[in-house]
């Protein structure tokens, strides 16, 4: 049974504490101060996703965690034998628990408590608690440029800089990585 696999993670700060069977894709970060247990179940990160200060993972007998490609699991957020889909951004100090399922291109809202069992559907805005969809909305350009700045930050602090949201030439990247974005986007809508 592999253990620990971070071999991929763009960034993965030494503050971090990870155990189990934990697997880290491409391009995916793991910030100070982080905790991951997966005693009684894996845990798996996907690509490009981001997972910030303080964020608890834990997992249950049979209820691993499942994080898609492009989060954002915000600081101090607590992800709990659940699943979460692709180009979601889980709010600072929100609870996601006991076998929840978070659709695509959603947002959890900062302190939400998203109790045992519930199902998000993809492209939903849920806040409270306990947590309700409040709005449908593809969050997918959101959500994607925010995963895509802390894949850049990653990268930066792997090599020892910390200021890579700063100055022209973030100005730059920001304008074209949010134009590429939209086209992505208003190309994906077009074909569906």
């Amino acid at each position: 049974m592999p253990g620990v696999d971070l071999a991929r993670a763009a960034f993965v700060h030494p503050s971090a504490h990870v155990y189990g069977r934990v697997t880290a894709h491409e391009g995916s970060s793991i910030w100070i101060n982080a905790a991951i247990r997966a005693e009684a179940a894996h845990v798996e990160i996907g690509p490009f996703t981001n997972i910030q200060d303080f964020v608890m993972i834990h997992t249950d007998p049979g209820r691993p965690v499942i994080i898609g490609s492009h989060c954002s699991i915000t600081h101090h957020a607590t992800i709990h034998g659940s699943t979460i889909g692709n180009n979601v951004l889980i709010g600072i100090n929100a609870t996601v628990y006991g076998g929840s399922h978070i659709g695509d291109n959603s947002i959890v809202g900062q302190h939400a408590y998203v109790k045992d069992g519930t199902i998000v559907p993809p492209n939903s805005i849920v806040v409270g608690s306990p947590a309700k969809v409040i709005r449908m909305a593809n969050n997918w350009v959101a959500n994607r440029l925010n995963a895509l700045f802390y894949h850049r930050n990653a990268l930066a602090y792997a090599a020892g800089d910390h200021r890579a949201w700063d100055g022209p030439e973030f100005e730059d990247w920001l304008k074209e990585t949010l134009a590429r974005l939209t086209e992505e986007f208003r190309a994906m809508e077009e074909a569906a």
